[in-house]
């Protein structure tokens, strides 16, 4: 293509660009002194020089997590027929129309069966009215833990350096958002009240949210995304509940997080193991014991021993921990057997004929995918698989 070039005065090129350079030096010493007095400099933490964010690239963060995460990335309305999303593409719907042409007439009522309003219909003939509030108990309990897994991880993309780093913690954002009004969804639809937040989730997720820099990392990717983890690998072997197989594939992949980012900018020691973040992480993740009791009955509705629960919570708390620097291996053993003779005490006063167990072996998780997707974080597997 050709061009009619227009002259122009080199002169004033010149000047101008003169002007701009020590424009462009005083602003920015200007935002530097701020920052060294304490006061707010430049806000964000972009390298317009290297055309990055401050950190690098950061490559593998980004195909551990955002590439990984844009290849699960599911559609409601493809795995949750009976739900009011339509967020499928053209494409994809063609491609769900074509696998429904070849589905036997049995396959197509049974589709047929799971759609609209039939799904509530479904979670009646399945459950008794126990055992559906039991379920929304639960379910809520995390429902509204997604909520602050949203506002957290949103919070937390300032937080992280480099490009990696933030286009995860983006698909992170999106993540928390899909699990929030997906979950929503599914728990209105077995028409039961929806409890408002305990105390100890409040005191739980509102610790999240005010959590310190990186601290967050702990706060919601450990503490908060394993109990979510716990509880969809928990139930989503249940009739009607075969979506949360979707959320814990997302949350295997949150919960890997901290570990791959702290490969990429390690703590310092003093970051990992001084007094104060001991205390602090130990504080936060308190809530969490007090949170299972308050379930017990609604666990127990379903089959499921709140101790048996809160220990493989617990156990895959602390992996989690050691892997990502919060805490050193033999402090979480101790931990352990801690709350291990804490819940045996508990149980003796509460339980006839109470014998003591060891709850931090106990496992939880129903579904046979599942419980693969666990091993492969918790039982030897690295965080990179997951």
């Amino acid at each position: 293509m050709q061009f009619e070039k227009r002259e122009v005065n080199p002169r004033a090129v010149a000047v101008n660009r003169g002007v701009e350079r020590a424009a462009n030096r005083a602003i920015r010493a200007y935002d530097r002194v701020k920052a060294r007095l304490g006061l707010r400099g430049r806000a964000a933490a972009y390298d317009d020089g290297a055309y990055e964010f401050v950190g690098g690239a950061r490559d593998a963060l980004r195909k551990k997590h955002y590439d990984k995460s844009l290849r699960l990335l599911w559609k409601a309305e493809q795995v949750a027929p009976w739900s009011s999303f339509r967020d499928a593409t053209d494409a994809e719907r063609t491609l769900l129309s074509m696998a429904e042409r070849s589905m036997t007439s049995a396959e197509k009522a049974e589709r047929a069966r799971i759609t609209g309003a039939e799904f509530r219909a479904l979670l009646d003939r399945e459950y008794t009215p126990a055992q559906k509030r039991a379920l929304v108990a639960i379910l809520s309990a995390i429902g509204h833990g997604e909520a602050y897994a949203w506002l957290v991880s949103a919070s937390l993309l300032g937080e992280v350096k480099s490009t990696g780093a933030k286009a995860a913690v983006t698909m992170q954002i999106v993540e928390e958002a899909k699990h929030f009004v997906v979950l929503r969804e599914l728990i209105q639809a077995f028409d039961v009240p929806v409890p408002r937040l305990s105390a100890w989730e409040y005191v739980l997720l509102e610790g999240s949210l005010k959590a310190r820099g990186l601290e967050k990392f702990y706060a919601m990717n450990v503490v908060i995304e394993t109990i979510a983890l716990s509880i969809f690998g928990l139930l989503a072997d249940k009739p009607g509940l075969e979506v949360l197989r979707m959320f814990h594939l997302d949350e295997s992949r949150h919960t890997a997080l901290p570990d791959n980012y702290f490969k990429e900018f390690p703590m310092t020691a003093w970051e990992r193991h001084n007094p104060r973040a001991r205390i602090s992480r130990l504080t936060k993740a308190l809530p969490a014991l007090p949170l299972v009791l308050l379930l017990e009955e609604e666990l127990g509705e379903l089959g499921v021993d709140a101790f048996d629960f809160a220990g493989a919570i617990l156990r895959k708390v602390a992996t989690l921990s050691v892997r990502a620097g919060f805490m050193t291996r033999e402090l979480a053993d101790r931990q352990s057997v801690f709350f291990n003779a804490m819940f045996n005490r508990y149980c003796r006063l509460t339980r006839a004929g109470h014998a003591w167990r060891n709850y931090m072996e106990a496992e939880t998780t129903r579904g046979a995918a599942e419980a693969a997707v666990e091993r492969e974080i918790f039982g030897g597997g690295t965080s990179d698989a997951a």
